[in-house]
């Protein structure tokens, strides 16, 4: 993977230099990732770049917010696996951006892998495997389901403004999902996903770009389960495991950096932090 690092020495302009925003696609398109250094960023300034960057904007609703546009990433200490940022939500980001406004002097480097690079490591067996489609099943607490749909529904804003009638509008506009409300108030939702997609960028290549690899920090972990009735094993994931770190590469971190990631393309996960002293901001939406 090709270590792209576009310095604020070449780009004098700034964040908001389309000369830039053109560099930050090029790289996404070519190689899936950027990174932006020396610019000395504010909040107000990754919070513009993720609007500029992205034609809507979404969120995780387990994680408290920065701005209007940006959340605070705030996962334990352990370290994190890769994955696709909010890959089992119905709305999965094209894009994701992380700032790091202070760094951590040792550990928590951020981990990115190319998903292409996973699936050339395939052997035929798993290509013809994880070339079906998968299913995602978990619970969710009535609380993180409303808070996702007020985000994501285009006629409410508060979790207090949802309606059975808004869940089954935003069934009705998203294919592949399905849902069970429980008497609780919690809900079981059901999405069907490729785990093995093309860039939203394009290039024509496909990448093992999902979820699988992942935490359920702030959730239930899922269960997976391929089209042919099979679920995946915890074995198998460890053996994708393996492979995709023989292709991970790190991010060491400094003060004001912000990294750039093709969602559907490259996953991204976290070593494990040892100076908890820092402060990492996501942004994240579509095309």
């Amino acid at each position: 993977m090709t270590y792209n690092i576009l310095r604020h020495r070449d780009h004098p302009g700034g964040l908001a230099d389309p000369a830039l925003l053109n560099r930050v696609r090029d790289d996404l398109a070519r190689d899936g990732w950027t990174l932006l250094r020396g610019f000395d960023p504010e909040m107000e300034d990754f919070s513009a770049l993720v609007t500029t960057l992205c034609r809507r904007v979404t969120f995780d609703p387990a994680r408290k917010h920065a701005t209007a546009t940006t959340q605070m990433v705030d996962a334990g200490l352990g370290p994190i696996g890769l994955h696709i940022e909010n890959g089992n939500s119905p709305r999965c980001p094209d894009i994701v951006a992380f700032f790091s406004q202070n760094a951590a002097f040792e550990g928590s480097q951020t981990t990115i892998c190319d998903g292409r690079a996973v699936w050339d490591r395939f052997d035929d067996e798993l290509r013809a495997r994880w070339s079906q489609r998968m299913t995602v099943e978990r619970l969710l607490p009535e609380a993180l389901w409303k808070r996702y749909l007020a985000n994501e529904h285009p006629a409410i804003s508060e979790p207090g403004e949802v309606t059975l009638e808004h869940v089954m509008q935003f069934k009705a506009a998203i294919p592949d999902q399905d849902f069970d409300l429980h008497d609780d108030g919690t809900l079981t939702y059901r999405l069907t996903v490729d785990p093995v997609r093309p860039s939203a960028f394009g290039g024509g290549a496909r990448g093992f770009a999902n979820a699988i690899l992942g935490p359920s920090h702030n959730y239930q972990p899922p269960r997976y389960a391929m089209a042919d009735g099979t679920d995946v094993a915890p074995d198998e994931i460890e053996e994708i495991r393996d492979r995709a770190e023989e292709v991970t590469h790190e991010i060491n971190w400094q003060d004001g950096d912000i990294a750039v990631l093709d969602n559907t393309r490259v996953m991204h996960g976290r070593r494990a932090i040892a100076d908890a002293n820092r402060n990492l901001f996501i942004g994240m939406g579509m095309i």
